[in-house]
């Protein structure tokens, strides 16, 4: 286990590999673990930094609320101590968020950004008060709400196929304190519409999208994959929110070769 210094705290990381850095941000409710399908294929040709966000994993809490601006700033702290300059960004679900966030304030640090079942929009009014009715939820059984929105997260017929896929998620999120799932809603609710900065992004962006994905359906985003100058998108067809779980070798075939364009001749 290692642990950068931020305000005050520790935010937890892990470094597989060697090579060009690229950096796993997971998303809500999980933790660096989640990248587990994916690690071993990518740590045999990259430095992989994984970190476990604010309020998440082991890495501590900051405050009432974990705003992405914050959650930006944890993951700049560890890349600082590991003193790496030029790196891909992999943000997935709130990850992708936080990706945004940091593209907003460190553009010049980024080869490449993927958004892994996420989006550059802001909350709708309809989404915030669903959000505000979830930290009710959570603060009166925090079960109950772990319980109904793991589930939602994969496509049905995979959880039939594969029901310990649920229960690896479902534990992963009782990892996640009250304190760290209530900061966490109230960072995404207060988040900015970052779609400027993907218009503007200077890096290859890569959008993973999955066509069963409830949380966040394709016609509400799918506006936003034209705006990078460089763009591609890869669309999961049997996956919901859930997709290195759900189809770890479509994710892996589509993602190694957007990763060696991103680092061109620099790649060793």
């Amino acid at each position: 286990m290692a642990f950068a210094d931020f305000r005050g705290g520790k935010v937890h990381y892990r470094v597989a590999g060697k090579g060009r850095a690229i950096v796993l941000l997971h998303g809500f409710l999980g933790s660096m673990y989640i990248w587990e399908n994916l690690l071993l294929a990518l740590s045999k040709r990259y430095k992989v930094v994984l970190i476990d966000l604010p309020g998440h994993g082991k890495t501590e809490n900051f405050g009432y609320v974990h705003k992405m601006d914050l959650m930006a700033e944890a993951v700049k702290a560890v890349l600082h101590e590991l003193q790496l300059r030029r790196y891909v960004l992999i943000g997935h679900s709130m990850g992708g968020y936080v990706t945004m966030a940091f593209a907003e304030k460190y553009m010049d640090n980024l080869r490449g950004v993927v958004l892994f079942h996420s989006t550059a929009l802001a909350d709708s009014e309809e989404k915030k008060s669903d959000r505000d009715k979830a930290i009710k939820v959570a603060k009166k059984n925090k079960e109950k709400y772990l319980k109904e929105s793991v589930k939602k997260l994969f496509f049905p017929s995979n959880i039939k196929k594969h029901p310990e896929l649920l229960l690896k998620a479902t534990n992963m999120a009782n990892a996640t304190s009250v304190q760290g799932i209530v900061a966490a809603i109230e960072g995404m609710k207060q988040r900015r519409n970052t779609e400027v900065v993907l218009q503007f992004c200077h890096c290859p962006v890569l959008f993973i999208a999955g066509l069963h994905d409830l949380l966040l359906p394709l016609e509400l985003h799918q506006h936003q994959f034209g705006l990078p100058q460089e763009h591609q998108l890869l669309l999961l067809e049997h996956s919901a929110h859930m997709g290195f779980y759900e189809e770890p070798e479509v994710v892996l075939k589509g993602m190694l070769p957007f990763l060696r364009n991103c680092f061109g001749p620099l790649e060793d």
